[in-house]
């Protein structure tokens, strides 16, 4: 159900390397042998340890009925209570495509662009312009993308598209910095649904909903899409991975949603992005149920501790989960929600550092 990938790099001091870097000024922690972070089911061990240097979280957010961008950061380094940035006002409202944009993602740079730049990418759709049939059948087939020096300056809004005239949407971009790709860094996926040739109003049946994924190293050119996750006849969407790198920079976490059955559910794999995924007890085993948009983050002081942000669409939005057990479906309780705020939508938390936490402090606080 995955497609073949490129053949990844083993070299543990580029990986080392290449995330030590990253770190240094805001990204997943830096890991150590001297905690183990469970994927007991499958006899592998991966290990972490929380980075001293991160001093906080910002989130990144669509709230409800209104599809721009808010940012929210962390009352200290507590990880679920947040305060609203910019008097509780988005910070971007696109200007392009629908003027609505959906399921934000906050993307630190890699590679050369680490500690240099960081990219804000998100679906665009307003719903209030059009419908859930509609958006679906004959929705963009672009993603929204924002870029920055300082995480303060967003700019070069654009559009940019992503699928061909067969596609019927392009639904929640996520991106994965891949050092062992080359000169392309970022793997960019997200879901969409396709309709034959033939049929080029979309009237018809499409197939299920999968995960496709492109490469790019500036998030304006993209490689040919490819099929990333497919479930036939299941409907995935609302993919997040989360790299754990431990001791190899093979293992992984993805987290995403089975629309058919409105369930979300964690896969682990301990052979890289393209490797062997595996779903922890087994085809039925869910984290939890009538959710979406899974947002997983490491704790920053706390050495092998996953929060997981899932969105009660239902009823009021995001609510946070933890785990010190996250390479299962099972190992996941609620976390307090003293702080966390109410109606927040799809979207991402980043790790940051106490210069980055000043400075957003300073800004929008």
């Amino acid at each position: 159900m995955i497609s073949t990938g490129p053949t990844y790099l083993t070299v543990l001091s580029v990986l080392l390397s290449a995330w030590t870097c990253l770190a240094l000024v805001i990204d997943t922690p830096t890991w150590s042998s001297s905690h183990t972070l469970g994927l007991s089911e499958y006899g592998n061990q991966v290990t972490t340890r929380a980075d001293p240097s991160l001093a906080g979280y910002l989130g990144v957010f669509f709230l409800g009925a209104d599809p721009y961008v808010y940012f929210y950061l962390s009352n200290g380094n507590n990880p679920t209570s947040f305060k609203a940035l910019n008097k509780g006002s988005p910070i971007m409202k696109p200007t392009k495509g629908t003027g609505g944009v959906r399921d934000p993602t906050i993307i630190p740079g890699g590679g050369q662009d680490a500690t240099k730049k960081w990219y804000i990418i998100g679906t665009d759709l307003n719903i209030g312009k059009t419908n859930w049939d509609a958006s679906q059948r004959t929705g963009s087939k672009g993603i929204f993308v924002w870029e920055s020096t300082d995480m303060i300056n967003w700019v070069n809004e654009r559009l940019v598209t992503v699928e061909d005239s067969t596609a019927g949407m392009v639904w929640a971009p996520e991106a994965i910095w891949d050092p062992a790709k080359g000169k392309f860094f970022y793997l960019v996926h997200w879901a969409s649904k396709f309709y034959p040739t033939s049929d080029s109003k979309h009237t018809g049946n499409p197939s299920n909903i999968q995960i496709r994924y492109a490469y790019t190293s500036d998030f304006k050119t993209f490689s040919p899409p490819k099929t990333f996750i497919n479930k036939s006849p299941t409907n995935i969407i609302d993919l997040t991975i989360l790299a754990l790198n431990g001791t190899d920079g093979q293992s992984f976490l993805r987290f995403m949603k089975d629309e058919t059955k409105k369930t979300v559910f964690v896969e682990v794999s301990t052979t890289g992005l393209f490797g062997t995924w595996t779903r922890p007890g087994g085809d039925a085993a869910v984290i939890q149920s009538s959710v979406e948009g899974p947002a997983a983050y490491l704790d920053n002081q706390v050495a092998g501790k996953v929060h997981l942000l899932l969105d009660f669409y239902g009823a009021d939005g995001y609510r946070p989960y933890e785990s010190a057990d996250p390479g299962s479906n099972s190992g996941w309780a609620a976390s307090s929600r003293t702080g966390f705020p109410a109606n927040l939508r799809h979207g991402s938390v980043l790790p940051v550092n106490q210069a980055v936490y000043a400075a957003l402090n300073a800004r929008w606080g």
